[in-house]
């Protein structure tokens, strides 16, 4: 497998990508890969099987000002309702904006491959700070018994495990703030998502 840059022509793939993994309802459409393309191109990452061309893994990401986009901004409003359209030349973080791996090239490091590429934009483009808002899928199962600050608080100090929290805090990412009704569509999360953080090394802890 490799990862590459996402080009045009594999927009019909990532389509079915993304509804392999989405769902109709949550997948992307082609009309916003099409603006993914054109306004961050670097940004749309792709992993590929070597053999076969076929794609197993997407991930879309967008430069934002921290100044401008507080951290628990929804979804719509990071991503321009998913054109990217919010997209700053100049911002100083790389915002993840959705990572998908298609269900039967899981548990093979496609995640965690896309992660590793995005550490490498990032030191391309002389940045410090990766974004992103985590699913917490595990929520809605006991959200009768505690809200989702609480359930994240158990997540980070490793009392509970959460499918997509849980990895990214062991990619080295770290918890910044819930963001409630981040992705309304999101049903197992009921909505909300933990905003994590990760830092290149030489960023210190100022960076």
């Amino acid at each position: 497998m490799r990862v590459r840059i996402a080009r045009p022509e594999d927009i019909p793939d990532q389509v079915s990508l993304s509804r392999a993994v989405s769902g109709l309802r949550g997948a992307w459409l082609t009309r916003e890969l099409r603006s993914h393309h054109e306004i961050f191109p670097e940004g749309q990452l792709v992993v590929e099987e070597l053999e076969s061309g076929v794609l197993l893994g997407m991930a879309t990401s967008l430069l934002l000002d921290s100044g401008t986009f507080r951290p628990e901004a929804p979804w719509i409003e990071v991503t321009g309702a998913g054109s990217l359209t919010p997209h700053q030349p100049r911002g100083d973080l790389l915002y993840g904006a959705g990572l998908a791996v298609h269900p039967r090239a899981r548990g093979r490091g496609i995640a965690r491959m896309i992660y590793r590429a995005r550490e490498a934009l990032l030191e391309r483009l002389g940045l410090f700070r990766i974004r992103v808002a985590a699913r917490i899928p595990g929520y809605g199962r006991v959200a009768d018994r505690m809200s989702p600050e609480d359930y994240v608080r158990e997540v980070v100090k490793g009392d509970r495990t959460d499918p997509t929290l849980s990895f990214q805090l062991h990619m080295g990412f770290h918890f910044v703030t819930v963001a409630r009704d981040y992705l309304p569509i999101d049903r197992e999360s009921l909505g909300h998502a933990a905003v994590v953080e990760w830092k290149r090394p030489s960023a210190g802890e100022d960076g």
